[in-house]
């Protein structure tokens, strides 16, 4: 019998030491070879992958339904509903404080500051972040041109007689013409209303602009399209912004601008809008009470004035005349006369052609 004790005894004795081996130390993620966790640049998401068949993804803080970039993007859930002004601060300081010092570090080593970028389009065709170091040598040297033939996402061609210039909608620049000078690109160009153009977005244009020109100074400025899923249609804009060489003591913001018209309602998924009071879209609705709006600065970018406003109209070649898209008159016109016209309204008269008197474009 005692032999055959020592010989099972020594059985066990193996067994307990060969048992750590068999422990995985669960808190340490490089002790499980299924979990592969890769790091990405700041503002990107991280990617984790348990296994070949399953992925979870980990998204930055703004939702990326809510915004086109991730710098500089928002959650809209976090935003207050539109409540009579058309914009609202997001704080006090800037997100953009830590690139403004490492971009006075920068000029202050004798290198070249300034800079203009804009995102590609996404697959919906809508504009992402822009980002800019704006300085007296990217402002604009010549005369703005035409931006008729750029089509936004969500672009309808649309009047009210209560929206100051009659056109809902104006081509924005986001980074502003009086700014880089950029015209017609069209990753610079979404579709906002009037409101939101000249009431929300140029009287900070134009504060930048006016810092630049007077201490000849430069300015951080970055704009971000802030949209909800895949609507066509921004809700508003991100706009931020921080001088450099005074570490903002000249600008520094960081607001929300809507991208509303009051009396207006719009379906931001198509861009399609009526009277607030009204049950059904409205192309072109009759004359309603006029609203007090901003008066832009003389020769300042606004993105569309009376007389210049890009637009869409049916020309008649045969009578000369013009019209707008839904005039009755325009339906009439032969095929052989008919002429799709994208571009200004002075445009056509400098042409020898003459507006309709029915329609009134």
């Amino acid at each position: 019998m005692r032999p055959k004790l020592s010989a099972l005894a020594a059985l066990l004795v193996a067994a307990l030491l060969l048992l750590p081996s068999c422990i995985v130390n669960t808190s340490d993620p490089s002790a499980n070879p299924q979990v592969n966790v890769t790091e990405t640049a700041p503002g990107t998401s991280a990617s984790v992958s348990p296994s070949p068949s399953a992925s979870v993804s980990a998204s930055p803080s703004a939702s990326p339904s809510a915004s086109t970039g991730s710098e500089g993007g928002l959650d809209l859930s976090g935003i207050a509903e539109f409540a009579g002004e058309p914009f609202i601060s997001l704080g006090e300081t800037s997100a953009l404080e830590a690139e403004a010092a490492e971009t006075l570090a920068a000029l202050e080593a004798g290198e070249s500051i300034s800079f203009e970028s804009y995102s590609p389009l996404d697959s919906l065709g809508r504009c992402g972040v822009t980002f800019a170091c704006i300085g007296t040598d990217l402002m604009p040297t010549e005369e703005r041109g035409e931006i008729g033939q750029v089509k936004p996402s969500g672009w309808q061609t649309v009047r009210y007689d209560m929206v100051d210039g009659k056109y809902l909608y104006n081509r924005c620049h986001l980074i502003g013409f009086q700014l880089t000078g950029e015209n017609a690109n069209e990753q610079n160009l979404i579709t906002g209303t009037r409101y939101m153009n000249v009431d929300g977005m140029l009287p900070f244009e134009n504060m930048v602009a006016d810092y630049i020109k007077e201490t000849s100074n430069h300015v951080l400025y970055r704009v971000t399209p802030v949209f909800d899923g895949d609507d066509l249609v921004a809700r508003g804009v991100r706009m931020e912004a921080i001088s450099v060489e005074d570490g903002g003591e000249g600008i520094l913001f960081d607001v929300f601008v809507y991208n509303c018209q009051p009396g207006i309602e719009i379906d931001y998924a198509t861009g399609e809008s009526r009277l607030a009071d009204e049950s059904s879209p409205s192309a072109s609705p009759s004359s309603a009470p006029s609203s007090p709006s901003a008066t832009p600065a003389p020769g300042v970018d606004t993105g569309v004035d009376a007389g210049t406003a890009a637009a869409d109209y049916i020309v008649n070649t045969s009578s000369g005349k013009f019209h707008l898209p839904d005039c009755p008159s325009a339906a009439k016109i032969a095929e052989d006369n008919r002429l799709d016209f994208s571009g200004s309204r002075d445009e056509l008269i400098a042409q020898g052609y003459s507006p309709c008197g029915n329609c009134d474009p």
